[in-house]
């Protein structure tokens, strides 16, 4: 038996065919529509026993004995760890004494067709291959393995998240399900978002239009806030993302005649040049740069359109609000729009400013149907909130140490420095260049994620400093709501060094697994 990345360097597979991956869920029946001779192919578990691969990939020894004989048919080789689980736990045998032992494994071995590798769960790991970290399911150690041995494209069929089984293996629902007692298998989802961001490749489900392509409205000014907002959206993605500042497309917007159409910032007429950059095809997520992204984007991206040309959030009844459209999913082919033209409409008074900025007149059919939790203004609910927006310019984390949300803002941007998506460098340049403020060079430096925690001669710093577009504001909090906002910051800082925090921690993962 030989390690894995042994065996894949052998075989010298080219990056410019994907692999794709099978596991169990409903998509695994869309398959028989797919060319799968472009494709070089792994199945997960049972995904063998309906599917010919390439790499049959198993963790628990049962699903070896349950599929001995699709294994002989459909698979090249067998992937295990060098110590396989037995019923959801690893097993006292390791690979070397089950290849021995176990009929099918012993067969296998003598056909050069059994491969392992080390499962950080395992109680022993063999010499000569790396540990493979795995936390929920077996997708996670596939994906690991293959961007581990280099592949650079890898596409799914059947890792779907949700509680159920394609029909193929409704079989199994009553015995397989689920079995290792988490509740969804959406739980897999974190841990492939870290593998993307951690390794850099290429994955998405086959079934969805990749990568997910996220368009930001944005000056130079805002580029730190662009690579926080990017950073926190491919932190919590499931597939990858491209994230692209619109003001670095190149393409020129027209200014309006008339003084009253003016934009009322420099990027207000950005969002409009998105069809035409994706080349009026397929979808395409709209965001303004002073977001802050809580959970997967796949979950705004898959939304149907239901017949709508574009969807934005819904405004609860109570807020009076109209839509804001700061948020907005679109239908780049449906949606032919030229800024040159949008912007002669306000020149011939076909509709007016308002009409365009707060009513999106261009679309002719607005779907309302975006779950609030993605426009959250100035709000965070821990768990609930998707995306945080920082609607008062003057109060935005960068600008203004004392935001009571900064430290959310301000965590993302010290891992993103930790994790080398973001140099510290940049965030010099910003400063020095006047788009940020001084002190979150301080906060970085000293790694203090609340501002409202700075010492005095930390805010002195920001003295003098003028956000680009607008002061800090007047309407500064009173001596005595800074007091008070400063000791809920002390407080919970306080809080989260204690020993009763690390087990209330341990606690909710425990309970949410």
């Amino acid at each position: 038996m030989r390690p894995f990345l042994d065996w894949y360097r052998q075989r010298e597979f080219r990056n410019d065919r994907p692999w794709l991956v099978f596991g169990k869920g409903p998509s695994f029946a869309k398959r028989t529509a797919v060319d799968l001779g472009q494709f070089y192919t792994l199945g997960l578990n049972h995904a063998v026993r309906e599917q010919r691969v390439i790499v049959a990939h198993m963790i628990d020894l049962d699903v070896v004995d349950q599929c001995r004989d699709a294994i002989d048919a459909n698979a090249e080789v067998v992937l295990l760890p060098w110590v396989p689980h037995v019923r959801n736990r690893a097993g006292p045998t390791n690979l070397g004494q089950l290849a021995v032992e176990h009929p099918t494994l012993r067969r296998l071995d003598a056909q050069d067709r059994l491969l392992w590798y080390n499962l950080c769960t395992s109680p022993q790991h063999r010499d000569g291959a790396e540990v493979v970290d795995v936390r929920y399911f077996s997708a996670e150690a596939a994906l690991r393995l293959l961007a581990m041995a280099g592949a650079e494209r890898i596409r799914s069929l059947g890792i779907d998240g949700g509680a159920s089984y394609s029909t193929e293996f409704a079989d199994l629902a009553e015995t397989t399900l689920l079995a290792n007692s988490r509740s969804t298998f959406d739980r897999q989802f974190e841990e492939i978002a870290r593998i993307i961001m951690t390794t850099g490749i290429d994955y998405a489900p086959l079934d969805v239009e990749s990568p997910i392509r996220v368009f930001v409205a944005a000056t130079e000014a805002q580029l730190l806030a662009v690579k926080v907002l990017e950073f926190s959206i491919k932190k919590h993605a499931s597939m990858s993302v491209e994230v692209s500042s619109l003001h670095q497309t190149g393409l020129e917007i027209p200014t309006p005649r008339d003084v009253a159409n003016l934009p009322r910032t420099p990027f207000s007429f950005q969002r409009f040049l998105i069809p035409a950059v994706k080349g009026y095809h397929g979808r395409a997520i709209y965001l303004d740069s002073d977001m802050q992204v809580f959970k997967d984007i796949r979950e705004l991206w898959t939304q149907p359109f239901n017949d709508s040309d574009l969807l934005t959030v819904r405004e609860p009844v109570e807020s009076g609000r109209h839509p804001q459209f700061s948020v907005m999913l679109l239908d780049c082919e449906a949606l032919q729009w030229n800024v040159a033209d949008i912007v002669a409409g306000l020149d011939a008074r076909r509709f007016t400013y308002e009409q365009l900025m707060q009513d999106m007149c261009v679309a002719k059919r607005i779907g309302t149907t975006i779950d609030p939790a993605w426009n959250s203004l100035e709000h965070y609910a821990a768990g609930k909130t998707a995306l945080v927006h920082y609607t008062d310019m003057p109060t935005q984390p960068w600008v203004f140490s004392g935001n009571p949300l900064g430290y959310l803002w301000v965590r993302d941007l010290l891992e993103a420095v930790d994790t080398g998506f973001l140099s510290i460098d940049f965030v010099r340049d910003h400063v020095a260049r006047g788009f940020v403020r001084p002190s979150l060079l301080y906060q970085l430096e000293h790694r203090l994620d609340d501002g409202l925690l700075l010492p005095k001669a930390a805010r002195a710093l920001d003295d003098g400093f003028v956000a680009p577009y607008q002061s800090l504001p007047s309407g500064k909090r009173t001596g005595l709501r800074r007091v008070a906002a400063w000791l809920r910051a002390a407080v919970r800082r306080t809080y989260q060094r204690t020993p009763l925090f690390a087990l209330e921690r341990k606690l909710r993962e425990r309970l949410s697994r």
